[in-house]
């Protein structure tokens, strides 16, 4: 499974980017919004940082106008996928765009059927959001599994599932597990993929041990 960092901090991307474990980066307008900067200027920054695909979000909501932002969004690098509602509009943007060979991650997607018909429009990546299904008490892993399940009847599709909205570790496990091909995640849980405390206690063992032995590898 992939790991996308869901962020506009360039200097929480640029942490993580030096594990050599990023693979790409999603923002929104709301992660813009909390950036403070221009997206124009963001989403260049990002992806000189990033060499995976970096979503960047449309603001319209109409299909001229999301179509004319898209396209300029496109242009910022060859690695930016124009994000798009899961709409009418969306759909028939994402179909304009993916024709011409842009990338395009289709958003705020919350039932199976609506991502057919993101995949269907040439979505090269479609975003459940796991989190707020499971906010209005749904499971949102199971919108996961179903889509998932859908997809592999229909390997022409080539549409792939970006798990989004991720709240917890357990999250990311599950979606591993579900067969998404990707999560978007942000950096603090990155981070806390990490941690264990039977590994803590065992470095700490293994370093007392090493120090009583007066040796030094260097």
């Amino acid at each position: 499974m992939k790991f996308f960092v869901d962020t506009a901090d360039v200097s929480e991307i640029k942490d993580l980017a030096a594990t050599g474990l990023l693979d790409g980066v999603t923002t929104n307008p709301s992660l813009i919004a909390k950036s403070g900067r221009k997206i124009l200027d963001v989403i260049s920054e990002i992806c000189e940082l990033v060499d995976g695909p970096v979503s960047a979000e449309v603001a319209a909501t109409d299909f001229e106008t999301m179509l004319k932002e898209g396209q300029k969004l496109s242009k910022i690098a060859s690695n930016v996928t124009v994000k798009v509602p899961l709409t009418v509009d969306g759909l028939k943007t994402c179909k304009a765009l993916s024709d011409d060979g842009i990338m395009v991650n289709v958003t705020l997607c919350f039932s199976a059927n609506q991502a057919l018909l993101a995949a269907k429009a040439g979505a090269s990546f479609v975003s459940p959001f796991v989190g707020r299904l499971d906010d209005i008490g749904e499971d949102g892993m199971f919108l996961i599994e179903d889509i998932v399940g859908i997809y592999d009847n229909y390997p022409s599709l080539g549409t792939e599932v970006l798990a989004a909205s991720i709240r917890h570790t357990a999250h990311v496990l599950a979606a591993a597990k579900a067969g998404a091909h990707v999560a978007t995640i942000p950096p603090n849980v990155i981070r806390q993929l990490y941690n264990h405390p039977l590994t803590d206690k065992g470095l700490e063992a293994f370093l007392a041990d090493w120090a009583s032995t007066g040796q030094s590898i260097l």
